[in-house]
């Protein structure tokens, strides 16, 4: 019988291990399905540990306000958060927003600002920064909960390769992560290091993004890469990076949706894709896990939309050499 749970916030974790066997049927994969937790994503882990901490050491008290630099889910966490441990939240995110974040963060009482252009140097993710701290200033006693440097970002991660290694009962060959502050990446490279597993880390990174040394470029799919250095990341501790486009993070999306009726987000179909890319080098008695960041759901105004992907990232792309059409999505899916 299932226990049942003191409260909302107590169903974080625990997240499904579902094995791709339709998708990837010669490779044994594992998809960790972090859709599951309550407010739809990964990030309620990190937004639960660092502001549960934050009223543990009390830096924060009923009624005081959190602020927070995001591209949507860990905003999402936050304002679950703070709702329930009654804490003001203020977050700034900038155009890539989809709509459905809009209205999640309405519903749980977040406030938020809205950047429109990006810095020269950093792009929207250092814009965004910038009003973080312009905020701080306005708002006497509010606290910066810090995603991109709080060391509760990476050790909340140590619970998810708990949660694999005890699932699998035994250590993953390969762990697929995808990238953005790099907290769930360094803390799944911690663990590893710390345990003495030999698994492989594999990081997924956006093209355009900066984390690993890239020239910076234009993104269209938020929840991963980023504008600027992590201060978390240590290549020493990562097997191989793996950059994905924005357009082949739709096309892993729509083919998880389609092989195996998971609807799942912009970053997870990145690292769909990421894995097809290096397939051919992983043995195929190997386990792999794809930690799979959140659901498509926030998503149907966008990767889903034909109308949208047409418009959105109808470009010549450098590793495809052609032009975006209707009939690269193949018919399969209808404007929403």
């Amino acid at each position: 019988m299932r226990n049942v749970a003191l409260h909302i916030m107590d169903t974080i974790g625990n997240t499904p291990l579902v094995r791709l066997g339709r998708y990837f049927k010669e490779n044994n994969v594992y998809a960790k399905l972090e859709s599951a937790n309550p407010a739809g994503s990964m990030k309620d882990r990190t937004a639960q540990r660092i502001v549960s901490e934050l009223i543990r050491n009390g830096t924060v008290r009923k009624g005081g306000t959190l602020i927070e630099s995001s591209s949507g889910n860990m905003a999402v966490g936050l304002a679950q958060a703070c709702r329930f441990y009654d804490l003001k939240l203020i977050v700034v995110v900038d155009v890539n927003l989809n709509a459905q974040n809009y209205k999640l963060l309405a519903a749980y009482g977040a406030e938020v600002v809205r950047v429109t252009e990006p810095l020269p140097n950093g792009g929207f993710l250092a814009a965004r920064l910038q009003k973080v701290r312009e905020l701080l200033n306005l708002y006497p006693g509010s606290v910066w909960t810090n995603q991109y440097a709080n060391p509760n970002n990476p050790k909340t991660y140590w619970n998810v390769m708990d949660e694999i290694v005890e699932s699998l009962k035994s250590q993953p060959d390969y762990l697929f992560v995808a990238t953005s502050t790099c907290g769930s990446l360094m803390g799944c490279a911690d663990y590893i290091q710390e345990n003495e597993l030999s698994t492989k880390l594999i990081a997924v990174d956006a093209k355009g993004s900066v984390l690993f040394g890239g020239v910076s470029g234009n993104r269209r799919i938020p929840g991963h890469g980023a504008g600027v250095p992590s201060k978390f990341l240590d290549v020493r501790k990562v097997h191989e990076v793996v950059h994905v486009s924005d357009l082949e993070c739709v096309t892993g999306c729509r083919d998880l949706l389609d092989k195996e009726a998971i609807l799942s987000g912009g970053s997870s179909g990145g690292i769909i894709t990421a894995f097809n890319k290096i397939r051919y080098k992983i043995p195929k008695n190997a386990t792999s896990v794809l930690l799979l960041p959140d659901s498509g759901e926030r998503y149907l105004d966008t990767i889903y939309n034909d109308h949208w992907v047409l418009e959105g990232i109808n470009q010549k792309t450098s590793d495809d050499n052609l032009i975006l059409n209707q009939n690269m999505l193949d018919g399969a899916y209808n404007t929403i």
